[in-house]
């Protein structure tokens, strides 16, 4: 029986997975880090919510800390195989979460990319399974991503995140967290959607991102709400038409919150994409994640 760690800019997830991706419980928890600038309390609230998940789910099932053969944990940023790094969203710069965990989990401990936990899960059990040549881009809290050529994960040797949140699609734009301006997912993460749908369609500041999938599919053919999926697409397809003049992919799978709209979203990023797309024969399958949010935790016992 494995643990894996889905560890976002605003939750922690937990669960355990059998043979083949089976995800048999999960735990989430809402983290609220961004009044804090302490790095040791966001450690502190990272390590508590981590063995508490843990400890529910295994008292949940019978299970005891022996019977876990492996934690695998899906983080933000670039992080080595035992260390978060350089996640602005938990203001860290580094953390050896994989030292602090191995003094309670005797057992193997291994940290990856969160878009490259979620894009190996759903290439190998979910929406990217019968694609060789693909993408899959996380669009949450930021954008997360992973890259397959020929069917195999790219694994660069340096910072393993692949960025692409972070390429800008405005030099003058918006300023991010990363201390740049206009970077993508400024534009194109679902956390920045749900800003702009409070600020532009004068919803409340307490709503959930549940009830904001509601207003808008319910508004969708009001011209307000119409003009303002138009021009959060139009941003999406400048950095997604970017990555398919790169990479030529088949297909393209979209994860995180951007997945409970693709009913919404998808058919018109498939025209708009028309406008930017280099070579005009290029055939790209966009499709919706089929593992949502879970995605993350499987591919963390998996990479």
């Amino acid at each position: 029986m494995k643990i894996g760690i889905d560890i976002g800019g605003s939750h922690i997830a937990t669960g355990i997975v059998l043979d083949k991706g089976k995800l048999l419980a999960k735990e989430t928890r809402d983290i609220d880090v961004s009044s804090i600038k302490e790095t040791e309390r966001v450690e502190t609230i990272i390590i508590d919510t981590i063995q508490n998940e843990i400890k529910t789910l295994l008292n949940r099932y019978d299970y005891t800390i022996n019977d876990i053969t492996r934690i695998g944990i899906a983080v933000p940023g670039s992080p080595t195989d035992t260390s978060i790094r350089n996640v602005v969203n938990l203001h860290i710069k580094e953390f050896n979460l994989a030292e602090r965990l191995s003094k309670i989990y005797k057992t193997e401990i291994k940290l990856s990319n969160d878009g490259k936990c979620a894009g190996v899960a759903e290439k190998e059990y979910g929406a990217l399974k019968d694609y060789d040549d693909c993408l899959f881009l996380c669009m949450g809290t930021g954008v997360g991503s992973a890259v397959f050529l020929d069917g195999k994960l790219l694994r660069p040797k340096q910072n393993p995140g692949f960025e692409f949140g972070h390429m800008i699609i405005n030099k003058e734009g918006i300023a991010c967290n990363c201390g740049k301006n206009g970077c993508f997912e400024t534009y194109a993460s679902m956390k920045r959607f749900k800003a702009r749908a409070i600020e532009e369609l004068n919803l409340s500041k307490d709503v959930q991102s549940e009830e904001v999938q509601n207003f808008i599919r319910e508004n969708s053919h009001k011209a307000k709400v119409n003009k303002f999926i138009d021009e959060y697409l139009e941003n999406v397809s400048i950095g997604v038409s970017n990555l398919i003049n790169i990479f030529e992919p088949e297909a393209i799978c979209f994860g995180g919150s951007f997945s409970y709209y693709d009913d919404i979203f998808l058919k018109p990023l498939a025209e708009k994409l028309k406008n930017y797309v280099f070579n005009k024969n290029t055939k790209v399958v966009l499709l919706s994640a089929k593992l949502k949010n879970d995605a993350g935790i499987i591919g963390a016992t998996e990479i």
